[in-house]
């Protein structure tokens, strides 16, 4: 395979992780719209949750047992320890901590709190040597500066407001001005950016841990269905622990059973398999690298379905987070291309090296012609 095939070749093995994170982050987008209408509904939290898991399992399940039957001999003790720390960082405690924050909140808050995900998996993958920092690589460098530019525009559109834009608005407001029962508003904003800050830690913590858990065990679907079966019973335990109302557990025909059947089957089910074939390709801080444009999607998505204005903030915090996220993709894709080319040369040089000294040799083995 000549050279322009190799790159044409890697090329397109660079498309499709690209495009499913796009896909994967648009599915948390509307999901993350639909648990805001629930939340401030009055729907319970740790129920909501709950279910979420549960739909999840009933989905995944059979797919990992149909498409992967061979990983069960795979499994082992380590495999299923991994198994929990995944259900649990990436399941029931990342939820927990971002639901309850999605209620004291807004959904453009949380989701702008999640860009710290990037920031803290990159340290967190350096230090754990997941990553390789290459501070004196323009690689490196632009990995470095990408971070830190989408962690102020996330501060930027958090914390500046300005002056509201109100182009699109369609006068839509789905939640109907309902009050939300999980907090009291003292304080509520200060609690919220706390726990949305631990669903960060949490979420970064989950994606080292499946980097882990991917070269031990190397099947998505089954470390999906392993996610989310734990994920369920820790959810449920909790739930049943803390929630005496039961009419909380009814789910009639509305808003609350789609939101529990699109929360677990698209960002449980669905999500879990792209992030774990994402990670095992790229590692984990490609797959936070694409947080930022969840957060760009609710921002449009908020006008027009939950009829709340955009502001100056909001706009110029999204575009530095998505210039931030273009800069941290070019540097990985720099570093990509500084690898490929240390093999092919050294590949060159050990053949030459070869050439060099068989030479000799089969030259001593030829007959003298003179």
């Amino acid at each position: 395979m000549n050279m322009d095939n190799l790159y044409s070749v890697e090329a397109t093995g660079n498309v499709k992780p690209v495009l499913l994170m796009i896909v994967l982050q648009t599915l948390y987008a509307v999901v993350n719209i639909m648990l805001k209408m629930v939340a401030d509904d009055g729907m319970s939290l740790s129920v909501l949750i709950a279910y979420r898991f549960i739909f999840a399992s009933v989905f995944i399940i059979p797919l990992a047992l149909f498409f992967e039957r061979k990983s069960v001999q795979s499994v082992t003790g380590q495999v299923l320890l991994l198994g929990f720390l995944c259900g649990l960082f990436g399941g029931s405690l990342l939820q927990g901590l971002y639901v309850k924050s999605l209620a004291l909140t807004t959904a453009v808050f949380v989701t702008a709190m999640l860009n710290l995900v990037p920031a803290v998996t990159y340290i967190m993958s350096v230090v754990l040597r997941f990553e390789k920092s290459n501070l004196g690589t323009p690689g490196g460098k632009a990995k470095l500066v990408g971070t830190l530019t989408g962690v102020g525009g996330a501060m930027i559109l958090t914390f500046y407001k300005g002056r509201s834009l109100c182009l699109w608005s369609t006068h839509i407001d789905l939640l109907h001005h309902t009050p939300s029962p999980h907090g009291a508003p003292t304080g509520s904003l200060l609690w919220g950016c706390v726990l949305a800050f631990g669903a960060a830690l949490s979420y970064s913590l989950w994606l080292i841990i499946q980097t882990k858990m991917s070269e031990k065990f190397p099947w998505h679907y089954s470390i999906a269905a392993l996610t989310s079966a734990t994920a369920s019973i820790l959810s449920v335990t909790f739930a049943l622990s803390t929630e005496r109302d039961w009419n909380q557990w009814k789910l009639d025909w509305n808003m609350r059973l789609l939101t529990a059947a699109s929360a677990g089957i698209l960002a449980s089910g669905v999500c879990y398999t792209l992030l774990a074939w994402c990670v095992r390709r790229k590692g984990p801080l490609f797959a936070s690298a694409f947080g930022p444009l969840m957060l760009v999607i609710v921002s449009l998505s908020e006008p027009l379905v939950l009829n709340k204005c955009l502001n100056i903030g909001s706009v110029t915090g999204s575009v530095l987070i998505v210039g931030g996220l273009y800069m941290l993709l070019w540097g990985k894709s720099k570093e990509k291309e500084m690898e490929q080319s240390e093999m092919v040369s050294s590949k060159g040089f050990v053949q030459c090296e070869a050439i060099h000294v068989t030479n000799p040799s089969l030259a001593r083995s030829q007959p003298n012609r003179a």
